[in-house]
């Protein structure tokens, strides 16, 4: 880090306010951020690979333009000129969109998504698009097309899925922001591998306008950041109704970045705590239930009062999720024909080939090995005498684990739990046991399925490997203010412990450079 800018470690509450203070110029964080990722994020090789596609010209553009509103006083948003990275899975004017996926690649969209229309709004100047596991289908970001990304904490190991380019991105210092996507986890599990702060809001809260979608009734757009109150700006930015998504809700945005404020003042009193019985203990690596363990003796410490809950249809959540969502999946990935956009592969040796064997050739050859799978489990789930053995069970039982949140929210505030079962495994340790991957979403996919919001935010690292390790924080449906409150509190509380942010402890920072370089040499 010596030789980049100083202010690449600082939260973007703190760039906003040292732009409106005159401090630094946009065009020059943005410079900075650029010249961090071509310093460490390095390829398929090596490197992190966070990036798949990176818009040099583009951002330092918004980036004059920003200056340009600051010198005159009229700067579009708090932050106004503060960096931005985005998933590749959401649709960006002029920069290619392939969701991880051959079959997308080069397609350039039309148009933006909603979240991205209000970045560029406010300011935010968009440095590009972030690696992801294919159609966000995975829990390692090893699923992608173009190569895995590599967590900045160790880089023989996973940055989390499908969302780990975005969270590597801003562990690595590569960009300050990033927006994700949580399916069943996406931004939450990434959030805690990296030691970095992941939110999935409460369904409907951010518009779903312009993500590709993978399970339209699972989806959500949601913040990735270094800090709990950074996390509360972008997300207040981008959130509200938004009339192109039928999902969205008509809700005026809560005072997100007031209660991750107030949070971080300390003072827990009278909050009720429901530590999650089913998502603990058999199946949990010993260091993450110990970094659990302490984070709640330090919200009992601020005031809280902690009971023990029991949701037991949260024993089902992963069989659910894994038919609701590949019925969904199976559907939205139909479009991806070869007839309209995206890939086209005519099958060999067929003189005259029929749209069918174009389509079939083009989508063997465009799709990866897991999306397939999906493809196959979810076609099969909706297939005529099955439909309702499968894919109709599911959805009785997804109502029953909302009732278990239902129940539950009567009687505590929050929930909590760890967000992953482990820390980061080596890269390609799971890869040949589809099963022991889909097990990592295992604490964050019931708020997947009752649309309810989700925090991840670090908790330390674990004994036994040194990993962040990730705490989980649920709120009821629309109160995701509870989220930051709470998140603000315990993440004052843990900097205070530890003497600084998590990531600052971080032993191969120092070395990402080194193992870019020499990747880009091979």
């Amino acid at each position: 880090m010596s030789t980049q800018s100083a202010w690449l470690t600082k939260s973007a509450a703190e760039l906003a306010a040292a732009l409106a203070a005159g401090e630094v110029t946009s065009v020059e964080l943005t410079q900075a951020h650029l010249d961090r990722i071509a310093a460490v994020d390095g390829n398929a090789e090596a490197g992190v690979h966070a990036f798949l596609h990176v818009d040099t010209e583009g951002a330092l553009a918004e980036a004059a333009a920003s200056d340009a509103r600051r010198a005159a006083g009229e700067p579009l948003s708090e932050l106004d000129g503060v960096p931005v990275a985005v998933k590749d899975v959401l649709t960006t004017t002029g920069l290619p969109t392939t969701c991880g996926s051959k079959i997308l690649e080069g397609w350039v969209p039309p148009y933006d998504a909603t979240v991205v229309r209000k970045l560029k709004a406010a300011g935010l100047p968009i440095l590009g698009k972030t690696n992801m596991d294919e159609f966000a289908m995975g829990s390692s970001t090893e699923h992608s097309a173009y190569g895995p990304t590599r967590n900045p904490w160790a880089l023989d190991r996973i940055p989390g899925g499908s969302g780990g380019g975005s969270a590597a991105a801003v562990a690595a210092y590569e960009a300050p922001l990033a927006l994700g996507t949580d399916t069943g986890g996406s931004i939450r599990q990434p959030g805690a591998v990296t030691g970095t702060v992941g939110v999935k809001p409460t369904y409907g809260a951010l518009s779903r306008y312009g993500l590709v979608a993978m399970a339209n009734s699972l989806d959500q757009v949601g913040p990735v950041t270094r800090t709990v109150l950074d996390a509360a700006l972008l997300h207040e930015l981008v959130g509200g109704h938004d009339p192109l998504d039928s999902t969205s809700i008509d809700a005026p945005v809560p005072a997100l970045a007031a209660a991750a404020r107030e949070g971080a003042l300390g003072d827990l009193s009278g909050l009720k705590v429901g530590v999650i019985q089913e998502l603990a203990g058999e199946g949990y690596q010993p260091g993450v239930l110990a970094r659990f363990n302490e984070a709640v003796e330090l919200l009992v410490g601020a005031g809280a009062e902690v009971v023990e809950v029991s949701c037991p249809s949260f024993v089902h959540a992963l069989a659910t999720y894994y038919l609701v969502m590949p019925c969904e999946a199976s559907s939205n990935l139909a479009k991806f024909d070869a007839m309209r956009y995206g890939l086209r592969v005519l099958p060999e040796g067929v003189d005259a080939p029929s749209a069918e064997e174009v389509m079939r050739a083009s989508r063997d050859a465009g799709f990866g090995d897991e999306v397939k799978r999906r493809i196959i489990l979810g076609t099969y789930a909706l297939s005529s005498g099955y439909y309702d053995a499968y894919y109709g069970q599911a959805q009785k039982v997804r109502t029953l684990i909302s009732r278990d949140f239902e129940a539950a929210f009567a009687s505590v505030d929050v929930l909590v739990s760890p967000t992953a079962p482990t820390t980061a495994f080596k890269l390609g340790e799971k890869l040949d046991d589809p099963l022991a991957m889909y097990l990592n979403d295992l604490a964050t996919i019931p708020a997947n399925l009752a649309g309810v919001p989700g925090m991840s935010l670090p908790a330390g690292l674990a004994d036994e490997d040194g990993l962040p390790v990730g705490f989980q924080i649920l709120a009821p449906a629309t109160e995701d203010a509870r989220l930051y409150r709470v998140g603000g509190a315990l993440e004052a509380l843990l900097e205070k412990k530890w003497g600084g942010p998590l990531l600052a402890q971080n032993p191969t920072l120092a070395s990402l450079e080194s193992a870019a370089t020499e990747g880009a040499a091979r």
